[in-house]
């Protein structure tokens, strides 16, 4: 089977089994479910996932299972990311978190654009966990528009000088690799003007800032990064050639989104079975509170957004697989299932009541880890522009015909 990677190479990529994939996703299923999900208040309350966990994930294969297998990885198409990406889901996603960037939006900017020397350099160490990968294209005045873009890259002979910072980075803290963007000329009405380079943690003139406090997610470390005068060398150019920049964000994040979609109907699944359970159980004047009419509403409600969002997720992949569709589909599917997932993790705290809002209990840090899925790898505001402004265009383009 041929997958094109980018407008300029394709390559036969090995695929994993139907067979294969079935073992792979029950081995991931028993893994979150029986060593993850009992040791959740511990990577809460330590905010850290604990380092026999990272281990694990590792000799799982977990933090290249989207990297090709000629590269180490275990190959696995966005169609059977997607189905790991909601057992992910089904607990904190701090988990998810550790080995995400490796396997989505910095691992896919090497492995549809890195050179062969730049993926042969790479990629397997990525693949196995040796090398920690972060994705750095947010900035305090660009977030979800990447045009938007103001740390520099000049040429200096050679090499290329890096100056400007990012924010709210996944795993900069201990990345050991970032794949920066950078601004290499002044934009033009097709050429927004940006480049990514692979910059080595190490490098001199790079600072990670202390780790942020954020709302949830605890065990998901983000942090700001300043570059200053950050040297690198010509091959450190993502591709060889500055125009890669630009595409390499923007199809990288449309894979991501499909990911992020799967990722909210995991989380929305474990609100809802926490919610169903506690509602058996928990009485309300001796009488299960389950047995009332408005709890089952809730419970119905829910139901229904995490079936659509699972069809959803799955269909938008497949079309992502195959071709079809690599824009609207990843936004549709980003702006449903996040926002499904909010709304599920809110009835959840409600079909709870008080113990809904205690911090021990699962729903209350679901509700605040998945407020974040709506934010990131997009806005939910950027991506109804995006479905939005291109039916739109679609419309007006046949009209012109």
């Amino acid at each position: 089977m041929t997958v094109v990677n980018d407008s300029r190479t394709q390559r036969g990529i090995e695929q994993v089994s139907a067979e294969d994939f079935v073992d792979i996703l029950r081995v991931t299923k028993e893994f979150v479910r029986s060593r993850v999900v009992p040791r959740e208040l511990e990577i809460m309350d330590a905010d850290r996932v604990p380092d026999d966990l990272r281990v694990a994930a590792a000799e799982m294969g977990l933090f290249g299972y989207a990297i090709p297998q000629e590269w180490g990885g275990l190959g696995l198409n966005l169609m059977q990311d997607v189905e790991l990406a909601m057992e992910f889901g089904y607990t904190t996603l701090a988990l998810r978190s550790m080995f995400g960037t490796n396997n989505g939006i910095a691992g896919q900017v090497l492995v549809g654009y890195g050179t062969d020397e730049q993926r042969t350099q790479w990629l397997s160490r990525i693949a196995s966990g040796e090398v920690m990968a972060s994705f750095a294209l947010t900035e305090p005045g660009a977030g979800s528009n990447p045009a938007g873009l103001r740390t520099r890259a000049t040429r200096d002979g050679d090499d290329w000088i890096i100056n400007g910072s990012k924010r709210f980075i996944t795993n900069a803290p201990w990345a050991d690799l970032f794949i920066v963007f950078a601004r290499t000329r002044e934009p033009q009405e097709k050429d927004p003007g940006i480049a990514v380079f692979l910059v080595p943690a190490d490098t001199a003139g790079i600072e990670v800032g202390p780790k942020d406090r954020k709302m949830g997610q605890e065990g998901a470390w983000t942090a700001d990064i300043t570059f200053a005068d950050v040297r690198v060398p010509a091959a450190a150019l993502v591709g060889g050639a500055e125009e890669v920049g630009y595409r390499a964000a923007t199809s990288s994040l449309a894979r991501g989104r499909v990911h992020i979609a799967a990722l909210a109907v995991g989380s929305a699944r474990r609100a809802l079975d926490e919610s169903v359970a506690y509602a058996a159980a928990a009485t309300q004047g001796g009488v299960p509170i389950g047995n009332f009419q408005l709890v089952q509403a809730h419970l119905a409600d829910m139901q229904t957004g995490v079936l659509a969002g699972e069809a959803l997720a799955r269909e938008c992949a497949r079309k992502y697989h195959t071709g079809e569709d690599r824009r609207v589909g990843p936004s549709v599917a980003k702006l449903y299932c996040t926002e499904m997932a909010g709304d599920v993790a809110d009835r959840a705290v409600q079909v709870h009541g008080g113990i809904g809002y205690m911090r021990e209990v699962p729903v209350e840090r679901i509700y605040r880890d998945v407020r974040l899925l709506r934010l990131y790898e997009g806005t939910s505001e950027i991506q109804r522009l995006i479905i939005g402004g291109s039916l739109v265009k679609r419309a007006q383009q046949a009209q012109e015909v």
